[in-house]
């Protein structure tokens, strides 16, 4: 059997052991593909790629992260800015808690092609978890992400100008993108937020929660966060709006029932306050903060 097809069959086999979840089989087969084309001199470098992209996702699988981030590495070397690799790396590097190499292989894939979701999330995901590592600052830290050759933006491959299929596709990139970006800068100001809660400065927290819901609404989250500075405010009006929004988003929040029953009682409504600590335990039967206001509400309402 000619090298060529011989590799092509093992390729083959290696991706078929894979979808039955044989990833150390897979990536077995897809070192004896890569053999053979040493063996040959093939100088195929988009082949070589795909291969070593192929059993990075088998080392992925597998927990092995830093054969994943080697093979990954060794395919982009053969072919720059793939997509898959790329991806692949992120998330080897993220698993690691190598933050910021996982942030630069993500922002680089969405300069690569814009409309990849995994590549979205991952970069919100690594935004809050280095924000929350190195703070406000966390930019400072980041090593350079690659400029990406207007060659290798797949989202420059557009139908024809003019043509409806480019009119749509062109819409369709430019709002994947902006909802990415507002969700990612959502994000950040919510970690924002945080950060004034530590600190103790509720005021300005709250400024920064409420330009978050501004940008992504359905955050609930961010809702109880608020919630908690109004508490400490004494706003608690306020407070008792915010939990009830986060209950329209998750109807079991253990959180947003608990700090509407502290602003409830605040208020003296300690029927409510009460009704949302019974609804709470109902949840979370062991939660003693629950069961110690229940005391509390008890003896008020005798």
């Amino acid at each position: 059997m000619a090298p060529a097809s011989r590799i092509a069959d093992l390729k083959q086999a290696g991706n078929e052991q894979f979808r039955n979840g044989q990833y150390g089989q897979a990536a077995a087969l897809y070192g004896r593909a890569l053999q053979l084309l040493e063996a040959a001199g093939d100088k195929n470098a988009e082949e070589k790629s795909v291969l070593y992209s192929n059993r990075a996702a088998c080392y992925l699988k597998d927990g092995n992260c830093s054969l994943c981030i080697k093979d990954c590495s060794d395919a982009l070397d053969l072919v720059p800015f793939g997509i898959k690799p790329l991806l692949r790396r992120a998330a080897a590097y993220e698993a690691l808690e190598r933050y910021h190499l996982a942030y630069v292989d993500y922002k680089t894939a969405l300069q690569v092609d814009c409309t990849v979701q995994a590549a979205h999330d991952g970069v919100n995901r690594m935004t809050k978890a280095l924000l929350e590592k190195d703070g406000l600052q966390w930019r400072q830290k980041l090593p350079p992400i690659p400029s990406v050759p207007v060659s290798a933006q797949r989202r420059w491959e557009l139908p024809p100008p003019g043509s409806q299929e480019a009119s749509s596709k062109s819409k369709a990139n430019d709002a994947v993108t902006k909802q990415a970006a507002a969700t990612e800068r959502a994000n950040a100001l919510k970690l924002e937020g945080n950060e004034f809660v530590k600190k103790r400065n509720y005021k300005k927290a709250v400024e920064k929660y409420t330009e978050s819901l501004k940008l992504h609404k359905l955050e609930c989250a961010t809702y109880t966060n608020r919630a908690l500075c109004y508490l400490n405010l004494q706003q608690y009006k306020e407070a008792i709006q915010d939990c009830s929004e986060a209950l329209k988003i998750d109807p079991k929040n253990v959180k947003a029932f608990y700090r509407r029953a502290q602003a409830y009682k605040e208020l003296k409504d300690y029927k409510s306050s009460k009704a949302d600590i019974n609804s709470l335990l109902k949840i979370e039967a062991d939660n003693s903060a629950a069961k110690k206001l229940l005391q509390e509400l008890n003896k008020l309402l005798k």
